[in-house]
């Protein structure tokens, strides 16, 4: 195990997405030195993958690459990649905390010029891109990836491709013998910033997620609107490649359900009503979208950008929770239901289903301390003695805005925490 590093003035900050880069920097900037850890290999979370921001309608760009300059300007915080948390011990304002650090394979040598993915035959599913596409074993994250380094998939590891990539790259940048280490470190103060997962739609069975190719969730939408995505922005139908001009939102898929998530996840509303504008812009008046809904929760600012949409022609909605779907021909997904204003039955095809999953906690091979509060539904409050917080989408579901405010407010909880643990030790 690697010495111990940091100290009782060092606040840690678990996740680096939007709201773990927020609270980061907002204590950073504050004077505190800050260590950020990501399990993953780039900073930037699910915002990375997104296309668009509601309601400006602008690119992610906008906020991370900001952030990232940010990041980039202040030596008070380390940012460690690849990097998770295995156990946490001690008390507010002396916390012990081990992290277990992923061999990358990759040195900080690496200038991503993208020989060693050039050299390398083998695929594995792309995990930035929702699993719609494939990439190297050899690949950078994607575009906006800090550090700005390559990654090896651990399967090259043994094989020829893994020699192709030593040999491909002329700054000595591909370390195979890298292995999995310990770290241990001191601290006064933890934010989780741990984000949040979409619900598992194959769930929901009567939507058949699992069983039809042309019924995806409101995240993969989002990645075939990206121009960087796998459809180069196209909206192609997973089934066939062929262009979806008729396209049927579902909201509420495994939110506010018993049998699911209880709680309302608050953001698919809006993430929904964005997505009909990208349907308008990829179509024109030959676009079609139609949004399956409970209710429609939208509020302040936001009520706007709905009625907006309301008033686009291409864009109608259904009062209903569908029942089911099943195939129809030509893989066809066919929405059966009740319109609840109307009150009559539906069988109504179109050609790509989108699930506007509910949010959870993410929780996937996180280890929480046995002191953290949590709600109902998972999500992180604080932790019984008051020197660890949640911070964004980890809290509560949460939007990019929301999200920034929680970890600016965690932040200055965090800083409260050492400076009380400063304060107390000069008394003694």
């Amino acid at each position: 195990m690697s010495p111990s590093i940091a100290t009782n003035q060092t606040i840690l900050v678990v996740g680096g997405g939007i709201s773990g880069m927020t609270a980061a920097l907002e204590a950073a900037e504050c004077g505190k030195q800050v260590i950020l850890v990501e399990r993953n290999a780039t900073l930037g979370g699910r915002t990375a993958l997104m296309n668009r921001y509601f309601p400006k309608m602008c690119h992610p760009t906008c906020g991370l690459e900001i952030n990232l300059r940010r990041l980039k300007g202040n030596r008070n915080v380390r940012v460690m990649t690849m990097a998770e948390v295995s156990s946490v011990t001690g008390q507010r304002g002396d916390y012990t905390v081990t992290l277990k650090l992923a061999p990358r394979y990759v040195n900080a040598n690496c200038t991503a010029c993208g020989d060693c993915a050039a050299a390398v035959d083998a695929e594995i599913s792309n995990p930035y891109e929702y699993g719609l596409s494939k990439t190297r074993v050899a690949y950078l994250p994607h575009a906006m990836a800090y550090p700005m380094h390559y990654v090896l998939d651990p399967s090259i590891i043994g094989t020829a491709d893994a020699g192709k990539a030593k040999a491909a790259c002329k700054y000595d940048a591909i370390d195979l013998d890298m292995q999995t280490e310990t770290v241990e470190l001191k601290v006064g103060a933890i934010v989780w910033a741990t984000g949040w997962k979409p619900y598992d739609a194959a769930k929901i069975q009567p939507y058949g997620y699992d069983r039809f190719a042309n019924v995806i969730t409101s995240l993969e939408f989002e990645r075939l609107a990206d121009p960087h995505g796998p459809t180069g922005g196209k909206l192609l139908r997973p089934s066939d490649g062929k262009e979806a001009k008729n396209i049927a939102f579902i909201q509420c898929a495994g939110s506010r359900d018993e049998n699911h998530l209880r709680h309302c996840s608050r953001i698919c509303c809006m993430a929904t009503l964005k997505q009909t504008h990208y349907v308008r812009e990829a179509y024109g008046e030959s676009g079609k979208s139609t949004v399956y809904y409970i209710d429609i929760r939208v509020i302040d600012r936001l009520e706007d950008f709905y009625q907006k949409v309301q008033q686009d022609a291409t864009v109608s909605f259904v009062k209903s929770k569908v029942a089911k779907i099943v195939e129809g021909k030509d893989g066809n997904p066919v929405l059966h239901g009740v319109d609840t204003e109307g009150y009559h039955r539906y069988a109504t095809a179109h050609d790509l289903v989108v699930l506007a999953v509910g949010m959870e906690p993410e929780t996937n091979g996180i280890k929480l301390p046995e002191d953290m509060l949590l709600d109902s539904s998972g999500f992180i409050e604080s932790s019984q003695d008051e020197g660890m917080f949640g911070a964004g989408a980890a809290t509560s579901p949460l939007d990019v805005n929301r999200s920034v405010q929680s970890a600016t407010a965690a932040a200055l909880r965090a800083i409260q925490v050492v400076h009380k643990t400063a304060a107390a030790e000069g008394a003694k």
